[in-house]
Parts: structure tokens; C-alpha cells; sequence
């Protein structure tokens, strides 16, 4: 078979202010070619991230949005103006037309969680590829209404669940699933330490309503990953937490805020693996960590970011495997340009493995299946903390006449 000749191209390198060649004579520094266009549903700071990324990448522009924000549209219009000043939106009147408009290829959805159900229910009938953002739905029975949706759609359909994609979750997948490095993962434990939830248009993410609590809105990341490393589906899920902290004075048109801001996770999966989860969203800094352990061996992976002066290790990963095989420990990272785009790089392979699917390449995306058994634990672990009590998922199902 013939192998197709590869060159090193950089969408990065196209980036850079070079303004003393004319542009016949820029080859690296050649701006990219895209292929795609994609509408932005949604341009708060999720969005925004989109776009850079977008951009980044290289394979596709932003052709349109839509936000019903003026501020939101203008700050879309901003960060494009940054990247290039040559660029210009289409700004859409309603979701319909950002939908639906005939040049565009695919959709990228950032609007506030409560709103993915309605937003979904119109993308669909523009059967363009979809990458809609974490949490896919607020409720069990809205994100079982997506799930079923995407089964038979006949274009891409990926959520937004791009931890997965950091740098040391990508390394940990690697070593734990597909080397097998630590034999049978038989217990599994993730942390966050971070600060509290940042402010948002008409503050939709300090209400349990429209985000669907903390567990399902910030948390959703950390149990598709819990989900991937124990190749099950959950079983029972048991949690404690309150709102010790933040937002207790907060209110909002009169309306108290309701978010948790900690929470200790337990979860029992089919297969007999162990996990849990731990939250601290009044920390001063940014920790997260996963362990795992299996019967050959123990991971452990974190980053962290504390804004004291000096130059310290953001990532590591340590594997100890005693006399099975080789131990080491290893410093995840990306080119510092991908990591600064956002989620420490996550949201660029995000991008990078959207594009790759609608090429026809097999990715590792997260599918509308994957999103929707996210949301179940979430939801299962704030129902909980309500009731003070294990929840059993195959009742919780039942609950809502979902058997699966």
C-alpha cells in the first residue's frame, strides 16, 4: 500500500503576527485552508472558548451565532476581532435560522444547561453534525430523550465531555484500558479542589433548577470518567453534601441561591468496582487527582494550580506496579499554546476529534450513551443528598419508565 506523503503543518504557527512576508511567500506560516462551517449556539464563556479553539485547530471556521445576549453576541464579535480582524459573524435572529442555514455544517451547542433539551429538540431537524456541551440535559428523562434522539441520527452527535481529553486523563486511559498496566481495576477515586462557580448570565448556575445541581452540572466531567475506567454500568450510588460556603446570602431576583458546594460520592458499579468522589468548591486553588487501583498495580495522576510565585510542576502521573512490571512517573502535558485555549488543551482535542469523526476517522468521542449515564450518577448523587440515602439506579430508572 502506498503511503501518503505527511508534512508538518501548524495552525499555531499561522497565528503569528509574520507581517513582513507578503502572502505569496508564506508557506509554514500559511494561514490554514478549512474545510468546515460551524453556527455557535450559545457564545458565554463556554462559547467563547469554542471559537478560539475553532480557530486554533485550523479545519473549520465560526460562520454564524446565535445568543439572544446582546452582550454575549458583542463578545463573541470581540475575541473573533483578536484572532483576526479580517473575520466577520453572521449573527442569526432566532435559533431556527442558526439552525438551519444551508451553509453550514455542523452545530456547536453552549447554552445554558436547561436550555439543551429545547435547543436539541430544533438542531435535529438539520441533520448537521452536532457537539453539544456537558451536561447534555438537567433531568434523567431529558438526557434519555437526547440519548434516543442520537441513536439513529445521520450525523455526528458528541457531548461535550472533554475531560477526558486532558493530557493526563488521555495518558491514565492509556496505561489503565488499553496497556492494562494495573491488571483489573477494582477501585477507582477522583477529587476536586477548586474555586466556587464563576458568574453567568442572569446567574442560571447558582440554581438547582437550571443547572441541575452542582453533581450533574460541574461534576458530570468526573463521573464519565468514573464510568470509563470501570467498564460498567453504575449500580448504586450513595452521597453526602451540603452548602457550607458559598452563595448562602446569594439571591437572584429575590430568588436564594441552592448549589452545593461539597460533596463525598459513592458509587458501586455491576462489575463489582468500587468508586468515589470528592468536592471542595471553596478551595483556594485548583487540585484534581485520580487514583486507581487494580490487582496488578496503582495510578495516580493530578494537576494543580495554586497562583503562588515560582515555577512548579502543573501535572503528574505515577504508575507503581511493584515486581509486576516497569514503575515510573511522567509529566503529562501539550504544547503550552493548546493548553492555554482552555481545559488545559481538552476542549482543542474536543475540536480535533469532532472534526476527525465527521472525516470518518475512528475517535475516541464521547457519545450521546456515554453523556446520558454521566447525568444518572449526578443525578442519582444529588437525589441522595435530598433523601439521605443509597439510590439504586435500576429503580431510579424505573422511575421514569426507562429500561435499558
Amino acid at each position: 500500500m502506498e503511503k501518503k506523503d505527511k508534512e508538518f503543518r501548524s495552525s499555531h504557527f499561522a497565528r503569528l503576527p509574520v507581517k513582513y512576508l507578503p502572502p505569496e511567500d508564506k508557506y509554514i506560516f500559511a494561514p490554514p485552508n478549512p474545510k468546515y462551517k460551524f453556527n455557535l449556539i450559545g457564545t458565554g464563556m463556554m462559547g467563547l472558548e469554542h471559537l478560539r479553539v475553532t480557530y486554533l485547530e485550523g479545519r473549520a471556521t465560526i460562520h454564524g451565532i446565535y445568543d439572544p445576549n446582546p452582550q454575549s453576541v458583542a463578545a463573541a464579535q470581540g475575541v473573533l476581532s483578536q484572532i483576526d480582524s479580517n473575520l466577520k459573524l453572521k449573527v442569526y435572529d432566532d435559533l431556527e435560522s442558526a439552525c438551519m442555514d444551508p451553509e453550514v455544517d455542523g452545530l456547536i451547542i453552549s447554552t445554558p444547561n436547561f436550555s439543551h433539551i429545547s435547543v436539541i429538540r430544533e438542531a435535529v431537524k438539520s441533520k448537521k453534525h452536532i457537539l453539544l456541551e456537558k451536561p447534555m440535559a438537567t433531568t434523567i428523562p431529558d438526557a434519555h430523550e437526547i440519548y434516543s434522539i442520537a441513536k439513529n441520527y445521520p450525523a455526528v452527535f458528541q457531548i461535550g465531555l472533554q475531560y477526558r481529553y486532558k493530557a493526563m486523563y488521555v495518558d491514565a486511559i492509556q496505561e489503565a484500558l488499553n496497556h492494562r498496566k494495573l491488571g483489573d481495576i477494582k477501585m477507582i477515586h477522583i477529587l476536586e479542589h477548586r474555586i466556587p462557580f464563576l458568574d453567568k448570565v442572569k446567574q442560571w448556575n447558582k440554581f438547582n433548577q437550571y443547572s441541575g445541581g452542582t453533581l450533574v452540572e460541574k461534576c458530570c466531567h468526573y463521573f464519565d470518567l468514573m464510568n470509563l475506567f470501570a467498564q460498567s454500568r453504575p449500580k448504586k450510588v450513595y452521597a453526602t453534601g451540603s452548602m457550607a460556603v458559598n452563595f448562602r446570602s446569594f439571591e437572584y431576583n429575590g430568588r436564594k441561591s441552592d448549589i452545593l458546594d461539597n460533596a463525598v460520592v459513592s458509587v458501586d458499579y455491576e462489575n463489582g468496582v468500587r468508586a468515589g468522589f470528592t468536592l471542595c468548591m471553596f478551595s483556594p486553588q485548583f487540585y484534581e487527582e485520580l487514583m486507581l487501583c487494580g490487582d496488578e498495580g496503582h495510578l495516580r495522576t493530578y494537576e494543580s494550580v495554586d497562583f503562588l510565585p515560582g515555577p512548579k510542576q502543573k501535572t503528574s502521573l505515577e504508575i507503581k506496579v511493584g515486581e509486576n512490571s516497569t514503575s515510573r512517573i511522567s509529566q503529562p502535558c501539550y504544547p503550552t499554546y493548546i493548553e492555554q485555549s482552555g481545559h488545559s488543551g481538552a476542549t482543542f482535542f474536543e475540536h480535533k476529534y469532532f472534526i476527525d469523526t465527521i472525516e470518518g476517522s475512528k475517535s475516541s468521542v464521547a457519545t450521546a450513551e456515554e453523556g446520558f449515564w454521566s447525568i444518572v450518577v449526578g443525578y442519582a448523587a444529588q437525589k441522595s443528598i435530598e433523601l439521605g440515602g443509597p439510590i439504586k439506579i435500576n429503580e431510579l430508572l424505573q422511575e421514569y419508565s426507562i429500561n435499558l
